[in-house]
């Protein structure tokens, strides 16, 4: 993927900043790896200035009154969900065994509810529709599991673990893509896109699978396990850290060492484990400026944050209690950021997830939510803070106008019917914090609009296309859309995306 002036510049101010602060896939037909979508304008990550672990507040702690997912028919064993708060409700795929491939072995269920606590329901109507699983061929060919589905532009992109066996064949890191999150297809042509290291011999013999994704200023991160792994436990849990801008991480591939993140040749290293787990999950919480990563202990799930640099940690560990039999899935957006709360963004983070328990001792595993929100705090405080818990919302102006905060920058809007369109909400108050953030452009009435086949409708704004999502917004500022070629477009210089992150 091409490096822009855009990206260099973006990349160059995310280090200053943190400087100063049990399963496998399957193999189809070879097809080319995904292309990476275009620049994230997640806002620059900022650290604390604290190097000092704070102690966060936890109010609402919560939980389902049972199970709210398990697979049909005679499924024993539900677990490794991935939960995406995406398009106005919760869709959560898992592992479970349901005979769907030949040999059978593990499969991805999916299922999707308007609510955590209430039954989720798959798309064919049962407790969860199979949609991946062994391929009877290549790295993948009787297990598909542990899948981490995040969505990117109009991509889905689910990381999966992959076995063509019991685990001493040792497992592997796959990649599959959809356009609706049901029907995937296999990419980097079938093959794995991260395998056992072989580092060392702890007498665990799973190797490289467990996968978690999470999209962030143009890099797709990914945590995993590798019992084989140079820096594992004694016991061969560790997690591991690669990031890339290609989602196959097929160029451009960093691992996280201990000094940071270096360029290597390959997915192999295994030099830095960021927590001492098996089957973990994570997600960037904007509000507080952090990676949270879930992982089981004694007495519950417990979350511990990280830095943007993974220098030091932020914040002292918070605990989700209850019983758990596997690893827990956060419920995330759609980049696998932390869902921000809409009526409190600057204030209030929700942490909620979704792990395996028993429904009786020694039974059948089935899947349940526990949650709590972190209080006490103000991430609009300062502006490089404020701009990573605001992304998407809009607020007043000084001038009787509205401001979107997007991309780390402001978007001045004339009408306040065209930036509640673009918002998560409008909030009532503008934290003082903003005055001193960028105002990136200004939307008066009836600024002309472009429109090109296979690439949407934007502004047209200093000679440059600010993307939006819809003909409304179109219709809401009295603007006038001209039909353009995609050659035309894309000779355009780039705006913002005016869509905004994930809902």
């Amino acid at each position: 993927m091409r490096v822009t002036h855009r990206r260099r510049r973006l990349l160059a101010a995310l280090f200053a900043l943190a400087a100063t602060t049990a399963c496998t896939p399957s193999e189809a037909a070879p097809e080319p790896p995904p292309r990476a979508p275009s620049e994230s304008q997640a806002p620059k990550p900022v650290a604390p200035t604290s190097i000092e672990p704070v102690s966060l507040t936890t109010v609402a702690g919560r939980q389902s009154p049972g199970i709210v997912a398990a697979g049909s028919g005679d499924a024993p064993y539900n677990y490794a969900p991935s939960v995406l708060w995406d398009g106005g409700r919760f869709r959560m795929w898992w592992c479970s065994q349901l005979g769907i491939a030949n040999p059978p072995g593990d499969d991805i269920l999916l299922a999707e509810s308007a609510s955590l606590d209430g039954r989720f329901a798959g798309p064919d109507g049962t407790g969860g529709t199979p949609i991946f699983s062994g391929s009877a061929t290549g790295f993948d060919a009787v297990h598909t599991c542990d899948p981490s589905v995040i969505r990117v532009g109009p991509t889905y992109y689910m990381y999966y673990t992959g076995a063509a066996g019991d685990h001493a064949h040792g497992n592997a890191i796959g990649l599959a893509t959809s356009p609706d999150g049901r029907v995937w297809t296999r990419a980097n042509g079938g093959r794995p896109l991260v395998t056992t290291a072989r580092d060392v011999d702890r007498g665990n013999t799973y190797g490289a699978g467990q996968p978690s994704a999470v999209y962030l200023a143009g890099y797709f991160y990914l945590m995993f396990t590798d019992t084989t792994g140079q820096a594992t436990g004694h016991n061969g849990a560790g997690q591991f850290v690669l990031r890339s801008p290609d989602p196959a991480f097929t160029h451009d591939v960093e691992a996280l060492g201990e000094h940071g993140f270096r360029r290597v040749p390959d997915t192999s290293p295994r030099t830095r484990s960021v927590v001492d787990a098996f089957s973990a999950d994570w997600m960037w919480v904007d509000a507080l400026a952090a990676f949270a990563i879930a992982h089981e202990t004694r007495e519950g799930t417990t979350i511990t944050f990280w830095d943007w640099g993974f220098r030091f940690q932020p914040y002292k560990p918070l605990l989700i209690p209850g019983s758990w039999r596997e690893g827990p899935g956060l419920v995330r957006r759609g980049d696998g950021h932390a869902v921000v709360s809409t009526d409190n963004p600057c204030g209030k983070a929700p942490i909620d997830l979704v792990r395996a328990t028993y429904e009786a001792p020694n039974g059948p595993s089935g899947l349940r939510h526990f949650g709590l929100d972190v209080v006490d705090f103000d991430a609009c405080r300062e502006p490089a803070r404020a701009v990573l818990a605001l992304d998407g919302f809009a607020v007043p102006s000084p001038s009787r106008t509205v401001d979107l905060v997007v991309g780390g920058k402001i978007v001045r809007f004339d009408r306040r019917s065209v930036a509640a369109q673009l918002a998560v909400r409008v909030l009532a108050k503008r934290p003082l914090s903003l005055d001193k953030v960028e105002v990136a452009a200004r939307v008066t009435p009836g600024v002309p609009v472009r429109r090109a086949v296979g690439r949407g409708t934007a502004f047209l704004l200093d000679d440059r296309l600010w993307q939006i999502p819809t003909e409304n917004v179109v219709t809401a500022n009295s603007s006038a859309a001209q039909d353009i070629t995609p050659q035309q477009w894309d000779a355009y210089e780039r705006g913002l995306d005016l869509a905004g992150p994930p809902r």
